[in-house]
């Protein structure tokens, strides 16, 4: 940027002088308590919103080619009052006990919320992440089937198991981690899309030793979920 000559004395005035160049890279800010106390929601929206800007924005590039989906669903500013995980809740503790994280976004071709929850305040043993896709322009159906990165880089990395899950929407998938305590479920009804992702990280008490339980559990939370949004 060019900037105005500089006033040297009885208003004569001078060049202005080239900037300084700065010496080596700038000083990194530390965040408070370290790497390792970075709370898991903030992974969570943080990791979600960096994807929602990038996908939808492909996603209603494509919107006039392809045709609307229908959906049957109401939109939520505040997913985190009608998730309210009372199964999930049943296996790790009132999940809403504790402060919640909840984003929401407005985008012409994708309206999506989330909601993360855990059984603890700086640190917990349990989450649950809920979120649910609205799409205004495109089909989603042919991406479904892409498991999430939540699944493949926080439970564990690739592998696992993937089962079909019956009568739940159009299509419900239901995603073991390689690691047990990891399940993510994942529902299509026609332009909406659910996705109820549980992890235990482990702790007396309050990690799921059955799977088979915490299955059950995301399947029930997540038809709950659908009800109270239906129209």
């Amino acid at each position: 940027m060019i900037s105005d000559p500089e006033l040297d004395g009885a208003g004569e005035t001078r060049p202005a002088q080239p900037a300084e160049r700065t010496q080596g890279p700038p000083p990194r800010v530390r965040e408070a308590g370290g790497a390792g106390a970075r709370r898991p929601w903030l992974w969570a929206l943080g990791g979600a919103a960096l994807a929602s800007a990038v996908w939808a924005s492909g996603l209603y590039a494509l919107g006039d080619r392809l045709a609307a989906p229908q959906v049957s669903y109401r939109a939520t500013e505040n997913l985190c009052q009608d998730f309210e995980a009372r199964a999930l809740s049943g296996i790790a503790g009132d999940l809403h006990r504790y402060r919640s994280a909840n984003r929401h976004n407005d985008h012409p071709a994708v309206r999506r919320a989330i909601c993360v929850l855990q059984n603890g305040e700086s640190v917990s043993t349990f989450t649950v992440r809920a979120q649910v896709d609205l799409h205004r322009k495109t089909d989603p159906g042919p991406e479904f089937d892409v498991p999430s990165d939540w699944l493949l880089v926080e439970a564990g990395g690739a592998g696992g198991r993937t089962e079909e899950v019956r009568g739940l929407g159009e299509r419900a998938l239901l995603l073991v981690g390689p690691r047990e305590g990891s399940v993510e479920l994942r529902v299509l009804h026609g332009g909406a899309v659910f996705a109820v992702l549980a992890d235990g990280t482990g702790g007396e008490g309050s990690t799921p030793a059955d799977t088979g339980r915490l299955r059950a559990a995301v399947v029930e939370d997540a038809r709950a979920l659908m009800t109270a949004l239906k129209e």
